[in-house]
């Protein structure tokens, strides 16, 4: 296989683009007659296999190539394909992807059947919605829509109407934090009226017309077979009901079609794919050419071996049709395995090992960063910026760019203005965010309310970690650190690391990979609860360990903020790996924890007053004291404050927290103040707690 696809010329002999292929890849391409499913593992060369068949159809003359449509899932494939094609010296196939070869046909069809030009396709659904939302009495934001658009696209994808909807989608799997199903369905019949009214149509409706006109008309479906004879499918794991019913009728009950997948990819199912879609066409196309593509030209055996142990868990019936990969390439690195005490350890350590692989020689173009959710991206944008190490993301927003994030700032920023709500820098900011819908408890369901939720606890989190290091930092100083945060995460970059969720890193590849935030409540994401929905989220992990070619490295971390209690383990998707808590230093670097990185800071560790130990935790710190250390409270002056402080929110009209904390509050009933000095030693009680509640504090401890 040493030959280049760029050495092909129209005077090549067409056994030669067959000698530059595997054994398997060359079964793909020399099989031209009939129905083929091509089973293709990651990084064996699927594209090659099926740019190689069209090629040596059209060299042999069993392919005329203006008469085969090649169709796939994005303009970026379909591009790539047009370009493998050229190098093979074959023009005139269509290469398109679903949805722009059924807006081609029904522009050119609608005309002579309905006697007008296909109506206009909406850019965004959000305007619709959201007077259809209006209509039926329902205030939505963006985030809701943004739900609602995902809920619409889906229904109609999967061929559920609008009056089947509530009854449908539970089926499925459908759940969302911000609407029931009745109230999903009721708004997507409203949509569909808005948009009939207005004669508009949207990306899912021009799938639909072109299901029409072939269902419907005869001679368009008999003049589009006679256009197209052969047919290609990248990608089909993905394929939705839609676009299968699509597929059928330009086939017409013919068999000259080749689909290629691979079912250990599906990760959309949220859009319709399903990964049976691969066997379900074996068994509707029983004389098909079942060839599996299992050579591995992308990883290392290491990495390969961990691939396969992963799907290897989820047994034949968890995962039927998949294939077992074999590596091509020489041995390399083991995968290295780590866990952090906190995420800022977590995401400090791959900033350092990103600049050890750097300083190696490794381009900055070939590392990646992999996690499961946006919400997680802030950390290791800040960390990797810190070092001037520049990053490229995908599939995400910038942590500061997101809507929910931005709203936020402007919120707390005339906050500041106004005048912090509380002396506890934590509080003031939930205080704000909680007015602005922000929960303590995560929303039920998914959707982008949820990826708001995640959004806006990450900004809570990382106030917590920078008010335990700045213990007398107010919200202005908040403010100043994540402008300073947000300048060092816009500048522009020309290369860099690329941050991607595992979702977008779907068809892509880098010599190493992180896969950071791996451990249960994130992957398996805690939304996953029936077998359907975990072993989905064990595909998304095999898709993000199948994008290393040379290094993989897995983290996750114990707690979310430094200092916290160590509850989390890693992934369940490590347990065939034999991967356990391990609580060691890990290889690429030296973990630094809390305690390090505030002494290299030069701030002073506040200590336990009972056994002079540092206090990292931030309730511990409010506390004055380790959580486990022996308590001295006395009761009944704790009682009176308590009183005191219901008393005093009832007449300020404002949450019982804002005037003290409990944490404070305790500290207060330990220590037992006598004087202004010994009750501003406690943490919680900064200038403006004791000017404004100082001298009552001070009567009840000492009545």
């Amino acid at each position: 296989m040493t030959q280049s696809v760029s050495d092909f010329t129209r005077s090549s002999a067409p056994d030669d683009l067959l000698a530059a292929l595997d054994p398997e890849q060359r079964a793909v391409a020399a099989a031209l007659h009939g129905s083929v499913v091509v089973m293709a593992g990651a990084g064996t060369g699927k594209t090659r296999a099926i740019t190689h068949r069209i090629a040596y159809g059209v060299r042999t003359g069993t392919f005329d190539p203006v008469r085969v449509l090649a169709v796939t899932f994005t303009q970026r494939a379909a591009g790539e394909m047009r370009g493998r094609l050229a190098q093979l010296g074959v023009e005139g196939v269509q290469a398109r992807t679903f949805h722009s070869a059924a807006l081609r046909q029904a522009r050119w069809f609608w005309p002579k059947v309905y006697g007008g030009e296909l109506p206009p396709i909406v850019d965004r659904k959000f305007p619709l919605l959201t007077e259809a939302a209006s209509r039926c009495r329902i205030r939505v934001d963006t985030p809701a829509l943004r739900d609602l658009a995902g809920e619409v696209e889906w229904a109609k994808v999967s061929n559920v109407r609008p009056d089947d909807y509530a009854r449908l989608a539970p089926k499925s799997g459908r759940a969302l934090a911000a609407f029931d199903p009745a109230t999903i369905g009721k708004i997507f019949a409203s949509y569909e009226d808005v948009k009939l009214e207005r004669g508009r149509i949207d990306l899912e409706d021009v799938l639909l017309c072109a299901v029409a006109l072939l269902a419907e008309d005869e001679r368009v479906a008999a003049e589009i077979r006679r256009q197209y004879r052969t047919f290609v499918v990248d990608e089909y794991q993905d394929v939705s009901p839609l676009q299968q019913s699509l597929l059928d009728l330009w086939l017409g009950g013919r068999e000259d079609v080749c689909v290629v997948g691979d079912p250990a990819q599906t990760i959309y199912s949220w859009a319709g794919a399903e990964p049976e879609n691969l066997v379900r066409f074996a068994s509707r196309h029983p004389n098909a050419t079942l060839i599996k593509l299992v050579r591995d030209y992308r990883s290392t055996p290491q990495i390969v071996d961990v691939a396969n142990k992963i799907l290897d868990a989820a047994g034949p019936a968890g995962l039927p049709g998949r294939v077992t990969l074999r590596s091509q390439r020489e041995p390399g690195p083991a995968p290295v395995y780590r866990e952090y005490s906190d995420e800022v350890a977590e995401a400090d350590a791959v900033a350092r090992a990103v600049a050890r692989l750097k300083d190696e020689g490794v381009q900055l173009r070939d590392i990646a960063v992999l996690f499961r959710t946006n919400a997680q991206s802030e950390n290791f944008e800040q960390a990797l910026a810190e070092r001037k190490i520049p990053t490229v993301l995908k599939g995400a927003e910038r942590f500061f760019e997101r809507p929910e994030i931005r709203k936020a700032a402007v919120l707390l920023r005339g906050q500041a203005k106004a005048g912090d709500l509380s002396d506890d820098l934590v509080e003031t900011v939930t205080g704000v965010l909680g007015g602005a819908g922000w929960t303590a408890e995560a929303p039920s369901g998914v959707g982008a309310v949820r990826d708001r939720w995640e959004s806006l606890s990450a900004l809570v989190t990382m106030t917590s970690d920078f008010a335990a290091a700045n213990p007398e930092a107010g919200l202005t100083d908040l403010m100043v650190e994540l402008d300073r945060r947000a300048s060092i995460q816009h500048a522009p970059v020309a290369e860099g690391v690329t941050l991607a969720t595992l979702h977008a890193a779907k068809g892509l590849e880098w010599e190493c990979v992180f896969i950071v935030g791996a451990h249960e409540g994130i992957l398996p994401i805690s939304y996953a609860q029936t077998p359907g929905q975990v072993e989905e989220e064990r595909r998304l992990f095999y898709v993000g360990v199948t994008r290393a070619k040379q290094q993989l490295f897995v983290s996750w971390s114990t707690s979310r903020s430094p200092g916290g209690r160590g509850t989390r383990g890693p992934t369940r998707f490590l347990d065939p790996i034999g991967v356990r808590t391990t609580r060691q230093q890990p290889v690429w670097e030296p973990t630094t924890d809390r305690a390090e990185r505030v002494a290299r800071s030069g701030r002073p560790i506040p200590k336990c007053r009972v056994c002079g130990r540092g206090l990292l935790d931030p309730g511990a710190r409010k506390l004055g004291r380790c959580e486990d250390c022996p308590s001295n409270i006395d009761q009944k002056l704790y009682d009176a404050l308590l009183a005191w402080r219901t008393e005093q929110a009832e007449s300020e009209k404002m949450p019982a927290f804002v005037i003290l904390t409990d944490a404070t509050l305790t500290a207060i009933a330990e220590t037992r103040p006598s004087d202004e000095l010994e009750l501003r030693r406690i943490p919680g009680i900064g200038h403006t707690k004791l000017t404004k509640y100082g001298e009552q504090i001070l009567v009840i401890c000492t009545r």
